[in-house]
């Protein structure tokens, strides 16, 4: 999409302001989801007033104090400068000058069968043992599973229909185990198989959690799908096309629990011999 840049907006070039902040994100393509417009608006609003220009940028950059966050703070910044710069309301890219902050590769958790067993034991009603069966089992966002509707669902190939990430459709996979538990849901007519909202499914979660002191949130699910599939042998293109990820990387980063328990175990062979 191309902006007309009037002689008002280019005065506001020099800092971050709401009213550039709202033409930056009214600029962004269609189909972009809420979740991923109110990312932007999230990150880009703590900004506010700060200096377009590399020493405004990294002294926002380093009043932040999230650690990892950071990178996604950059990023934010870096396609609203591009966009700037783009459609003439600055000359220089100022973001070319800020080095991307470094990320910190931390090995993030993931469950063992055993782990997600005790997790469905401690479930008290039907739908939060599907929910936490289906997501184990697919690997699916917190978006997709809450979007889930019954003519959604394969039963006879044990898949699920859904949008996912970037729009774009794909199957998930479930076990016959969760399609019982599935089949057992009291269906309502509600926005989706649950009756239950996003921010509900996650409340739902953390209560899990402070349950049994496991980690209990889709992201966890997710890393545990792919863990517990690499860990099977399953090839790491298979996982990427089951899960949805767009690239291998992702599929690698997910695994690192599971890359370092198998070079762990080869340490401990050889030490014995």
């Amino acid at each position: 999409m191309h902006v007309v840049v009037t002689n008002h907006e280019s005065c506001m070039a020099n800092y971050l302001t709401p009213e550039l902040i709202n033409l930056f994100l009214g600029s962004r393509r269609q189909g972009l989801s809420k979740l991923t417009r109110g990312f932007y608006y999230s990150c880009l609003s703590k900004a506010i007033g700060m200096e377009l220009s590399a020493t405004g940028i990294n002294e926002f950059l380093t009043g932040l104090e999230c650690k990892n966050g950071k990178h996604s703070y950059f990023r934010t910044l870096r396609m609203l400068c591009n966009w700037m710069v783009r459609n003439g309301m600055m000359k220089e890219n100022p973001i070319m000058n800020v080095d991307a902050p470094k990320v910190h590769r931390r090995i993030l958790p993931s469950l063992s069968n055993i782990e997600v067993m005790s997790l469905l034991d401690q479930a008290n009603n039907p739908i939060h043992k599907a929910i936490i069966a289906l997501l184990a089992d697919s690997g699916m966002r917190l978006s997709e599973v809450t979007n889930v509707k019954v003519g959604d669902i394969g039963w006879t190939a044990n898949t699920i229909l859904i949008w996912g990430k970037g729009s774009k459709q794909r199957k998930a996979p479930f076990t016959e185990s969760t399609g019982q538990l599935l089949r057992d849901i009291p269906y309502s007519p509600g926005k989706n198989i649950w009756n239950m909202t996003r921010r509900g499914i996650q409340s739902m979660l953390k209560d899990y959690h402070e349950k049994t002191g496991l980690p209990c949130n889709a992201h966890t699910f997710r890393r545990t799908f792919a863990s517990n599939l690499h860990r099977k042998g399953v090839d790491v293109e298979h996982i990427m096309r089951l899960g949805g990820w767009e690239t291998l990387d992702m599929v690698v980063r997910y695994t690192r629990s599971v890359k370092f328990e198998d070079s762990l175990k080869v340490y401990e062979r050889a030490m014995k011999e």
